[in-house]
């Protein structure tokens, strides 16, 4: 960020490149008018000593008139940017007022570039009358010069809208215009018509305003006329068309940014018309586009990404359909006495590091983390998207799971497949999608019995059916009367190699129960 000096000297320098482009817009015009006069004089001024001495006294007066109104109007035009000066050299966003004196900068100069003309229109028509010129050449005089202002006028307006875009960017960057506060894009258009097309035909036609005996000497002025008519018009119609374009062009880039997955991005706003609107809009819809990605990926981390996302696409409301699903449980061992004898920061550390490890585990296999409880997490295969093969998607995760928690983080793991429902539960106020059935129960109870197990891994034998390939991994490891179901359940622990596995058969009790 440059320091106050600097942003001083950068101000400064910035009104003096604005003014300058003002002084040289209005020089060319001035020259062009006084020639153009001079030609039509010399088409109509009789002997050729009248001629001279109107073209001396009037090269005279225009070189005087523009010795002073230079200055002058440098002067008032640095007078009128003291405003925004002032505010650019400081490091602040603008007040209102600086706002209002920023965006009126380019009317506020152009008026002050008519004025000039219209000083230079009485000076003029004066001399043309003090030098004997017949009325209606003054007429002539008055009424080609103010064009020529009008002209002129637009120029620098044009000239300064655009020279001035990174100014508006500044003013409009915190509070984007809400209704247009410059010419929109039918008035630029009909203005470069207007000038270009417009006055020039207008100088042409008040150039026959002369006696009928010296019509036939207006083929230069004619000429001149059209020569500036086709030039002013081209330049006229590019500054115009800029004027639209490269904004317009920038928006386009955004949406083009936005469309590749870039919702970080931004156009700046540097236009009071119809052109900032869109700018203003474009960012908002950016915003907006953010907001809902941010929601998004929020509403994904809660309920996971399958759940979130069928939530987006499809209608969501209470309900849920019978679906074949895999259902592990995972819950740490010892937590109990690990949150009495540990302070709540590592515990919440430790909490932290096993639910990430879950959840990593769990979605590299297919599956979703339905919900955490406490210390344990409930996981499910097969739902809300169909996975044929969800039986074997969940005992690879427990086998990955029990290896990865190892002794870090000793919990027990339990699978079970079968038929449950999947779908909203709730109030139509608030609800949660889930999957309630049979296999979450059951993984729930082997759950506690893998704590006590040697594996700290057991599955179900409707789950090791399912599971075709991965069924060769598992190898069965008794039954157990688990609480809450009649029938004992016939249990299946990760198959070891080796000693391990003479090791784990040893240890294996063929018929076990939990409270």
């Amino acid at each position: 960020m440059t320091d106050g000096p600097d942003r001083a000297k950068e101000a400064k320098e910035h009104r003096q490149l604005l003014l300058a482009r003002f002084g040289i817009a209005n020089a060319v015009g001035a020259v062009l008018v006084f020639a153009y006069f001079t030609l039509l004089a010399a088409s109509v001024t009789g002997p050729a000593l009248e001629f001279d001495h109107y073209a001396s006294v009037s090269l005279i007066v225009f070189v005087a008139f523009i010795a002073v109104i230079g200055p002058a109007g440098y002067w008032a035009g640095t007078l009128s940017y003291r405003t925004v000066e002032r505010w650019l050299a400081s490091d602040r966003p603008p007040d209102a007022e600086e706002r209002r004196a920023a965006l009126s900068q380019p009317a506020k100069l152009a008026a002050l570039t008519f004025a000039g003309w219209v000083v230079a229109a009485a000076v003029f028509a004066t001399l043309n009358a003090i030098l004997g010129s017949p009325g209606r050449d003054i007429v002539r005089t008055i009424a080609g010069t103010l064009l020529a202002g009008v002209a002129c006028a637009a120029v620098c307006y044009l000239l300064s809208e655009r020279f001035l875009r990174p100014v508006f960017a500044r003013v409009l960057e915190g509070e984007p215009p809400d209704r247009p506060t410059t010419l929109g894009i039918t008035p630029r258009l009909v203005l470069s018509w207007a000038l270009g097309s417009a006055v020039p035909l207008i100088g042409i036609a008040i150039a026959p305003l002369t006696p009928a005996e010296n019509r036939a000497n207006l083929l230069f002025p004619i000429v001149l006329l059209a020569a500036i008519g086709l030039i002013a018009g081209s330049i006229f119609v590019a500054l115009a068309a800029k004027s639209v374009a490269e904004p317009i062009e920038s928006v386009r880039a955004g949406l083009e940014r936005v469309e590749s997955g870039d919702l970080d991005t931004s156009v700046p706003v540097d236009d009071g018309g119809e052109i900032g609107l869109l700018q203003a809009g474009f960012n908002r819809m950016a915003e907006g586009l953010r907001e809902r990605e941010q929601l998004r990926d929020l509403f994904g981390r809660y309920v996971g990404e399958e759940v979130a996302r069928q939530a987006v696409e499809q209608a969501a409301g209470l309900g849920g359909e019978l679906r074949d699903v895999s259902a592990l449980f995972v819950d740490l061992v010892g937590s109990t006495t690990i949150a009495q004898e540990r302070p709540p920061t590592q515990v919440v550390a430790m909490l932290n590091e096993f639910f990430g490890t879950v959840v990593r585990v769990v979605a590299a296999e297919g599956g979703w983390v339905n919900k955490f409880e406490g210390d344990g997490a409930l996981c499910v295969f097969g739902a809300p998207a169909d996975q044929p093969d969800h039986a074997a998607r969940a005992l690879r995760a427990a086998r990955k799971l029990g290896a990865a928690l190892g002794g870090n983080l000793p919990a027990g793991i339990g699978v079970s497949s079968g038929p449950a429902v999947a779908g909203n539960v709730g109030a139509e106020q608030r609800y949660e999608y889930t999957v309630i059935g049979d296999p979450v129960n059951e993984a729930a109870r082997l759950t506690e019995a893998a704590k006590q197990h040697p594996t700290h891994v057991l599955a179900s034998e409707a789950s090791v059916e399912r599971a075709g390939d991965e069924a060769a991994h598992w190898m069965p490891v008794g039954t157990f009367e688990l609480r809450g179901r009649s029938a004992p359940t016939t249990a299946y622990a990760p198959a070891q190699t080796g000693e391990a596995a003479t090791a784990l058969q040893a240890r294996a009790t063929p018929s076990s129960s939990t409270s």
